[in-house]
């Protein structure tokens, strides 16, 4: 379980069809072989480490693949890295899972004097978890909506959370995992449920 505050931005150093290898001087001293870490949002396992590269690899499954965005990255790009949560931590974000539910579509990008307002686009068929000031994981990032309309919303960035993840070099047109709250997702299962019975 992670909480969606970025811990630090990884470089990649190698991407093949089943493996990524990130740089992460900054956490290399706390992975372990078979610990979780959070890659762009999506849970995954640490399988090698080399400690003169500190960098870590992990194996990336065609469902992997599938449901999120970590094929589409590219030696030299940055990553954002969040290790898991420890129950003496504080929650600082909101209950992230790391089980990314789809790719989303940053819109447009408006520049502010202080952070930035960034406007992302999924499939209008997840509209019903998109919830005005509610929480979202955008490449592992919790955020908050506002301004929803037809499967588009709006994020506000400050400039911390720019200079601390890979949304400082992000474009329209980027693809980005979306993990909706699970609360909502385990709220709408039980409302199923009941109306089964």
């Amino acid at each position: 379980m992670f909480t969606g505050i970025v811990t630090d931005t990884g470089e990649v150093l190698h991407v093949s069809p089943s493996r990524l290898t990130v740089s992460t001087p900054k956490l290399f001293r706390e992975l372990e072989i078979g610990r979780s870490i959070a890659v762009n949002g999506a849970c995954l396992t640490v399988i090698e480490l080399s400690p003169a590269a500190e960098s870590f690899s992990v194996e990336l499954s065609p469902e992997t693949l599938a449901r999120t965005n970590l094929g589409l990255v590219r030696r030299g790009d940055l990553v954002n890295l969040e290790l898991p949560l420890r129950f003496s931590d504080r929650l600082d974000g909101h209950f992230v899972l790391g089980h990314v539910d789809t790719v989303g579509e940053i819109v447009s990008i408006s520049r502010k004097e202080k952070g930035a307002v960034f406007r992302f686009r999924v499939d209008e068929k997840y509209s019903r978890y998109l919830i005005e000031k509610g929480s979202i994981a955008l490449d592992g990032i919790s955020l908050t909506i506002f301004n929803i309309r037809d499967g588009e919303f709006d994020v506000a960035i400050i400039p911390h959370t720019l200079e601390q993840t890979n949304l400082r070099l992000r474009c329209p047109g980027d693809k980005v995992n979306v993990e909706f709250d699970v609360l909502a997702k385990y709220l709408e299962r039980l409302l199923q449920d009941k109306g089964g019975r």
